[in-house]
C-alpha cells in the first residue's frame, strides 16, 4: 500500500480498516508491511517512544486504553513502557 499520507491534504477522512499488533523495535519499522499508521491504540498505558512519518522522534505518556492519533512509522523499544500496542491502518 505504501504511505497513506502521500498526496493527502491536511485533513484525513475515512475509517481505520485494520489494527496491526506492534512489537517495539529500535531499528526496524514495525507498524505493518509498507504502512505508516495514522495512530496507535495502547491497551496498557505508559511511555510510547516512536518515529513519525517525517522521521521525527517523539515520546509521550498515555493512559490505559488510549488512542494516540499521530503518524507513526516505528514504535521504539527503548523508551517504550506501554504495552498492548496496535497500529491503526487506513
Amino acid at each position: 500500500m505504501g504511505n497513506p499520507f502521500k498526496g493527502v491534504g491536511s485533513h484525513l477522512h475515512g475509517m481505520v480498516y485494520d489494527l496491526y499488533p506492534v512489537t517495539p523495535n529500535d531499528s526496524t519499522d514495525n507498524v505493518g508491511t509498507d504502512n505508516v499508521a495514522v495512530g496507535l491504540y495502547i491497551e496498557t498505558g505508559g511511555d510510547v517512544a516512536f518515529i513519525t512519518k517525517d522521521g521525527d522522534a517523539r515520546t509521550v505518556t498515555v493512559p490505559d486504553t488510549f488512542y494516540l492519533v499521530c503518524s507513526v512509522e516505528r514504535v521504539k523499544s527503548t523508551g517504550t513502557t506501554a504495552s498492548g500496542i496496535h497500529a491503526l491502518i487506513v
